[in-house]
């Protein structure tokens, strides 16, 4: 994941951005990894869905289960 993770940030951010300083990479890469990456960019592995969305979804369907029942079982004399 972080390999695919650090190729998308080479491909779409810094091979297309002009960077002059270091202060230009540190305040632009968090704006990508924020804004593009995790609310905008669609992922193969989570059903084409940006991350936000896709962890929104998934706290939604925790809060919508029906809480499991316990069985109680007693223990079998021989």
């Amino acid at each position: 994941m972080m390999e695919s993770f650090f190729k998308t940030l080479k491909y779409e951010e810094v091979r297309l951005c002009e960077y002059e300083t270091y202060e230009d990479v540190m305040g632009r890469l968090p704006y990508f990894i924020e804004e593009v990456y995790n609310l905008k960019r669609l992922h193969s592995a989570l059903d084409y869905r940006p991350p936000n969305e896709f962890e929104e979804l998934v706290v939604i369907q925790q809060n919508n289960r029906v809480p499991r029942q316990t069985l109680l079982t007693l223990p079998v004399q021989s």
